[in-house]
């Protein structure tokens, strides 16, 4: 009974964190809003879907292959599971590996962080400052100061995720995922489920005070439950956010 209750959580958890760091991310949707119809933006989402499947089987089946080639050469793991692959490339591999190893990081890394840099100068410029379209020396001025500032500030979040951060790259993403894209989850449920009308000054006091509740409720789960909460953070997080926002109806 408790392997199912696990099963279902983390069966329900992973379709909420694609729901909301795929669906509910412009980062990742700006290419459907660009198609020219819904039932070609059906078609890209399906496409998308079904070629994750072979990629992430390649990855899973390298990481298995990786721990397997390190047992058997008798080589230590390190404590930090995102340094074995970096460490077996460079040292133990060969100068070819390592080659192709650091391109495919680099080509990897770019890719990555030029959507983000995109969609952040993008949401920024246009949502937050309000620039004008119809003046367009400023608007590109605009768009050059926050693709410079954002490329700054990744850069420094990297560097301190790097320094605090004691676990995997991806499990450290998705409990950051609990708290940053829990409220979203709630506002896009309470706009797609109910017809309300909130306060709208008091949405980023509930957004906020969600995002607090579920770092105490985390903090203190095993003491006062008896169970760690994990990923299913972002769950409770969209839950909580979806009450507060009943809560300031009009």
């Amino acid at each position: 009974m408790e392997k199912q209750a696990e099963f279902l959580k983390q069966f329900f958890t992973g379709a909420f964190i694609t729901i909301v760091m795929t669906g509910l991310d412009q980062d990742m949707m700006q290419k459907n809003l660009s198609c020219k119809n819904l039932g070609e933006a059906k078609k890209n989402m399906y496409w998308y879907g079904f070629a994750f499947i072979p990629a992430n089987l390649l990855f899973l089946m390298l990481g298995a292959l990786l721990l397997i080639f390190a047992q058997h050469e008798g080589i230590a793991i390190p404590e930090r599971g995102d340094d074995l692959f970096p460490m077996l490339a460079t040292q133990h591999l060969g100068p070819v590996v390592g080659l192709f190893f650091l391109v495919g990081l680099m080509a990897a890394a770019y890719s990555s962080a030029d959507s983000a840099l995109t969609s952040l100068t993008t949401s920024f410029t246009v949502d937050i400052l309000g620039a004008d379209e119809n003046d367009e020396v400023k608007t590109r001025k605009l768009r050059f100061i926050s693709h410079v500032l954002f490329s700054v500030l990744l850069l420094i979040v990297i560097l301190i995720f790097r320094a605090i951060n004691d676990d995997s790259v991806i499990a450290a993403i998705f409990t950051i995922a609990g708290y940053t894209y829990g409220p979203l989850l709630g506002l896009y449920a309470f706009g797609l489920f109910t017809k309300l009308k909130v306060k709208d000054n008091l949405v980023p006091v509930v957004a906020i005070l969600s995002l607090i509740i579920c770092y105490i409720l985390k903090d203190n789960s095993m003491e006062w439950f008896g169970w760690a909460i994990g990923f299913e953070l972002l769950m409770i997080n969209g839950a909580l956010t979806f009450i507060g926002l009943w809560t300031i109806r009009k």
